[in-house]
């Protein structure tokens, strides 16, 4: 994916809920997304995460949100669908978090919206991106939705505001480091 950068002049003004997109193959994807929960809830921002397949496990944020007062974080996941014995309980949870999805974006009690890991559901085909794309285009429009996950659909980067690529480089993987408490989960 070729990248291209604009500067916007300093005469910007415009505010608006912005869509954001944190894909490709390197790590920091979901940590990009909970960086940005952090400083909107040290501006007293609504912050909700929802966590598509993740749920399985209490990872470090779940266990972190509740001490920052207006950070809600809901695994609505069952783990990873390659781990699945069937499917459609994969497919009927991610529709089911889809649907818990666009009751947070359009409540008004929330700032910013991750749909953390959305972006697998859409490249399996467990949700149709006409759907989301059109459900994003007609958000409430001071709503910031993040939605996080490898191979964001070029439907998602056409309708991002701001879309970027974590490339993988080197991991401690390919060294047999396992995953690290706190840093990976």
């Amino acid at each position: 994916m070729e990248t291209t950068v604009r500067r916007v002049g300093a005469t910007a003004n415009k505010k608006k809920g912005l869509i954001i997109v944190n894909t490709g193959d390197g790590k920091g994807k979901t940590t990009a997304a909970l960086g940005v929960a952090l400083r909107a809830s040290g501006y007293g921002m609504r912050v909700s995460m929802l966590q598509f397949f993740k749920g399985k496990w209490k990872c470090g944020e779940q266990r972190s949100a509740p001490k920052l007062g207006t950070f809600e974080i809901d695994p609505l996941g069952h783990g990873f669908t390659w781990e699945s014995e069937n499917i459609e309980i994969d497919k009927a949870m991610v529709r089911e978090a889809w649907s818990v999805a666009k009751e947070k974006i359009s409540s008004g009690n929330f700032d910013v919206v991750i749909l953390d890991e959305i972006n697998y559901a859409l490249s399996y085909e467990f949700l149709p991106v006409e759907e989301v794309v059109d459900f994003l285009r007609n958000k409430p429009s001071m709503v910031h939705v993040i939605l996080t996950g490898r191979n964001a659909k070029p439907e998602i980067i056409e309708i991002a505001d701001l879309a970027t690529e974590m490339r993988l480089l080197k991991h401690p993987f390919e060294q047999g480091i396992s995953a690290q408490k706190g840093i990976e989960f």
